[in-house]
């Protein structure tokens, strides 16, 4: 089984095409899956968002940057139906991203949005810590019908 064979089986489903899109370290490896994910009939976007997880509006940040990537990026219309989807999704991979985390901890996490005809995923990884020498990992992934 060759690499692309792997990859293509590995993408079967919203929500494995939006983690490991967002599990990606470098933009020559995002871009490669990107590619692949579309080529196999999803729509993706990437973006990031940072910042503590009480103080200075983490919650309300991760959900006006999820709406206006989808939006922007062409992965929901300006529908009510879309965005209550793409909201509860973001909600759902908050969850995985801020359980037991220190209000004043800080996060830096890249957030994918996958999509195809009629479920979307919201994925989110990156890193968290009360100090920057104590940054680890952490991953939350939510997935919704439209």
């Amino acid at each position: 089984m060759s690499n692309a064979d792997y990859i293509d089986n590995s993408m079967r489903g919203v929500g494995s095409v939006a983690m490991l899109i967002a599990l990606t370290k470098t933009l020559l490896d995002e871009q490669r899956l990107k590619d692949t994910a579309m080529r196999l009939g999803y729509r993706v976007v990437v973006t990031e968002v940072g910042g503590r997880a009480g103080f200075d509006g983490f919650d309300e940040k991760v959900i006006k940057a999820v709406v206006g990537a989808g939006l922007n990026g062409g992965i929901i219309a300006k529908q009510s139906n879309e965005i209550h989807a793409l909201v509860h999704a973001t909600e759902e991979a908050k969850k995985g991203i801020l359980i037991s985390v220190s209000r004043t901890s800080s996060l830096a996490m890249k957030v994918v949005i996958a999509r195809d005809e009629h479920w979307l995923a919201v994925a989110m990884f990156g890193l968290s810590a009360l100090h920057y020498m104590t940054n680890h990992e952490r991953a939350g992934l939510g997935i919704m019908h439209i």
